[in-house]
């Protein structure tokens, strides 16, 4: 069996660039899906639209004995729609997604296909009092403003993102949007790599931010014997506010990929997370364990389906989740996606025929 091994480098970082930068809040993913089907045409056996706008791709294996496996990546970022004009360029709005308004005025924002330039504006600190100040500022006392004259160039039902650019670093990279395009970008470069022991079958799905609704629907229709979902993951690795050591990271920058043991949608497969950790060792490649805790993957979904999937989920750290702009290392995403592809070509029907505990 030939060894396609991905390959990592300058093209890879510019397609993360170019899916980070486009818009897709949760229900209006269209642009990004623009993006996911020309990289994966020329490398997929079929390519499917379903009704809820998830792009669903496979790639058959040549070998005798096959597994049909799910590698599952969503589309979608936090953000946000307006839902009223008040007037003179000013929008009431919701957000979509897991998004602290503690973090939103002051922050720039496209709004709408167009991407017009707005602000989240708030009342500003010099007439606020002190109690107010020591408030948590509430989404419908904040808007989005477009200035004059923009009330005649959006409408109510349009969506917002963060207008944040994407830009790397030295070994770091800067984005709005990496949770989770820098998962779809980690497919799309598998498939271009694809090895012959798998019926891989890849999902970008839509909806995740906002109730994985999208895993629901393609893991249906895809029927996978196994699934692995990659994503994003917080970093709480910075020290605490009094400087003492901080005991609940979750996970760190620079510490390889991060396996799912358990979240707060899914008990992880152990027959996964020890094969993908047993994967890392002998193929020496850095990982850790997402601390338990909260948070979902779209294998909080994946897993329910048909008569259940045995999954996983393994992510890539970053810092300060759905805020205006996420810092992850070149090298966790480089090890993330050689960890995958390594896994990839040793997966057989072997891996699930001893029972679970």
């Amino acid at each position: 069996m030939a060894d396609k091994t991905p390959v990592f480098g300058a093209h890879q970082v510019q397609l993360l660039e170019k899916l980070c930068n486009a818009s897709g809040v949760s229900g209006d993913e269209g642009e990004v899906r623009k993006i996911v089907l020309e990289e994966v045409k020329p490398y997929a056996d079929t390519v499917k639209v379903d009704s809820l706008g998830s792009v669903l791709v496979t790639k058959n294996g040549k070998t005798a004995e096959r597994v049909r496996l799910m590698l599952d990546a969503h589309m979608d970022e936090v953000g946000f729609m307006l839902v009223n004009d008040d007037g003179d360029g000013l929008f009431s709005f919701e957000v979509i997604g897991g998004i602290d308004p503690r973090s939103l005025p002051g922050k720039q924002v496209l709004v709408g296909k167009n991407k017009l330039p707005g602000v989240i504006g708030a009342r500003p600190i010099h007439l606020t009092s002190r109690e107010d100040r020591q408030r948590k500022i509430p989404v419908d006392a904040l808007r989005i403003d477009l200035g004059p004259g923009g009330s005649g160039k959006v409408k109510v039902g349009e969506r917002a993102v963060f207008a944040t650019r994407f830009r790397r670093a030295g070994g770091s990279l800067f984005s709005k949007a990496i949770d989770d395009r820098i998962g779809v970008a980690t497919l799309i470069e598998l498939l271009k790599a694809a090895p012959e022991n798998l019926d891989l079958c890849l999902s970008f799905t839509v909806q995740e931010e906002n109730g994985l609704r999208g895993a629901r629907v393609a893991a249906f229709q895809l029927k996978p014997e196994m699934a692995i979902a990659v994503d994003a993951t917080p970093a709480n690795d910075l020290p605490v506010f009094d400087g003492s050591e901080n005991t609940f990271y979750n996970t760190r920058l620079g510490a390889g990929p991060a396996i799912y043991t358990f979240d707060g949608g899914t008990l992880n497969d152990p027959r996964l997370i020890n094969f993908l950790a047993q994967t890392a060792v002998e193929a020496k490649i850095p990982f850790q364990y997402r601390q338990p805790g909260g948070g979902k993957t779209n294998a909080g979904e994946i897993h329910l389906a048909q008569t259940g999937v045995p999954s996983v989920s393994i992510s890539v750290p970053h810092r300060y989740t759905h805020t205006a702009i996420s810092l992850s290392r070149v090298e966790d995403w480089k090890n993330t996606l050689l960890l995958l592809h390594s896994a990839l070509k040793r997966i057989t029907p072997a891996l699930l025929s001893f029972e679970r505990p």
